[in-house]
């Protein structure tokens, strides 16, 4: 459902994906390099690219395993969901931030990337696009940078885009019609909120918190979960993870049960009726705070003009979180009483994967 979906059932993701690609099609590139759109997120990674006259979409969990080959000795690696699965306990995913911190990170993060791109044979003569997030920290992209530009593809070229302008392209249509516009765009995902001003491609007053993330609503419905059955239940981030994907919902919330196994045999069954919309609720309430208090009054006073015009056009929003049903028209109602005007907000069909579709079609562009 959203950029932190579900691991039970995603044995056969990437396959899964291909066949739920958009509905538009792709046109074929077998004369030329091909157009590929990727973005490598902190929970999950998104590639697609042109393959037989469709969008392929690849879509895996952005960690990695190791283990010694039991017969040769050699180490070998899993990625995705297998590792996260087979490997519990020394699964690593290297991207918590957004991007890679150190040496060890940047290397984890381009044996990974080369993983999931040999095994699914994605071109090496391509154009890459790579939607990148806007955070303040210079080691980080540098070493982001190495690892994309020391990968297999993109031996035509690559270039980086900032990660909202990319997500909300889908959102305005078509083609590349949000690259002549101007709007803002908000990025509401796993370990950053983004927002910035964008004029004809343009980034302006860019923002970034870590302070109000999706997975920071994790942990507040496990904590909330337990406080709620009075301390019956206790569970990790990634249940209450899983909590959010399936049931949150701004619009229809229902009350649900769970069952946990007792450590000394047995089961207990509980129901939850408040505490993953109210951690939600409490997320949307600060998103709003800082587009509105924060983001808003140093957009305005950078520029004003800008910020009038801006204001009267769809503010796009992109990212995991926006998969929650009902959170557009929430934020669209709570922004503009936190303002006091009426805006109008906007989001594509597929907000967590939105990023990477509008690389890929940025990408298309540069391969002409």
């Amino acid at each position: 459902m959203s950029e932190d979906d579900t691991e039970a059932d995603e044995e056969t993701e990437a396959a899964a994906d291909e066949a739920d690609a958009p509905e538009e099609s792709a046109p074929d590139t077998a004369d030329g390099p091909v157009p590929i759109g990727v973005k490598l997120g902190s929970t999950r990674t998104v590639i697609a690219y042109p393959d037989g006259g469709k969008l392929r979409t690849i879509r895996t969990l952005t960690c990695l395993a190791t283990y010694d080959d039991p017969i040769s000795g050699e180490e070998q690696a899993l990625y995705g969901e297998q590792a996260a699965r087979e490997y519990p306990d020394r699964v690593q995913f290297m991207l918590r931030s957004g991007l890679p911190e150190d040496e060890d990170r940047a290397d984890l993060t381009a044996r990974f990337f080369r993983e999931v791109l040999e095994s699914n044979d994605v071109p090496e003569d391509s154009v890459v696009v790579y939607a990148i997030p806007t955070i303040d920290n210079e080691s980080g992209l540098e070493n982001l940078q190495d690892v994309i530009e020391n990968s297999p593809v993109g031996k035509a070229l690559v270039e980086s885009y900032p990660e909202s302008l990319c997500g909300a392209i889908p959102a305005f249509g078509e083609g590349l019609e949000a690259v002549g516009e101007i709007f803002i765009a908000i990025n509401m995902g796993s370990t950053n909120l983004e927002a910035s001003a964008y004029r004809r491609g343009e980034q302006l007053s860019p923002f970034t918190t870590g302070a109000v993330t999706g997975n920071e609503v994790d942990r507040r419905i496990a904590n909330y979960v337990e406080e709620e059955t009075q301390g019956r239940v206790n569970i990790d981030v990634q249940t209450a993870r899983e909590y959010k994907e399936e049931h949150a919902d701004f619009e229809n919330f229902e009350p649900f049960t769970d069952v946990i196994q007792q450590p000394g045999g047995g089961s207990h069954e509980f129901t939850i009726e408040k505490s993953v919309m109210n951690a939600c609720d409490e997320y949307l309430d600060e998103v709003v705070e800082e587009v509105a208090n924060t983001f808003l009054p140093e957009l305005a006073n950078d520029y004003m003009k800008l910020y009038n015009i801006a204001l009267n056009q769809p503010i796009a929003l992109t990212g995991g979180m926006v998969c929650i049903p009902g959170l557009v028209d929430e934020f669209e109602q709570r922004l503009s009483e936190e303002l006091d005007r009426d805006v109008q907000v906007i989001a594509p069909d597929e907000p967590d994967r939105s990023a990477t579709y509008g690389a890929q079609r940025i990408a298309a562009r540069l391969a002409e």
